[in-house]
């Protein structure tokens, strides 16, 4: 891998690695603030927390792969 494409897969990690901060918040705020009451946002924000974390996991994955 070239310095070039390192470089680049460093800012994806940490871009995804950002999103799935925001997606955290996001679902930390809905229970610490809308529980019990806004239960069906729940399954959703869940859902996009978990495959942001995915994305930056398999992201992270790949660059530890690749030094």
């Amino acid at each position: 891998m070239t310095e070039e494409e390192l470089k680049t897969l460093k800012k994806e990690v940490a871009k995804k690695k950002r999103i799935a901060s925001e997606c955290a918040s996001q679902l930390h705020d809905l229970v610490e603030d809308k529980l019990p009451a806004g239960y069906e946002e729940l399954p959703a924000i869940a859902q996009s927390t978990y495959d942001a974390c995915q994305s930056w996991a398999e992201a992270e994955k790949k660059l530890s792969t690749s030094n």
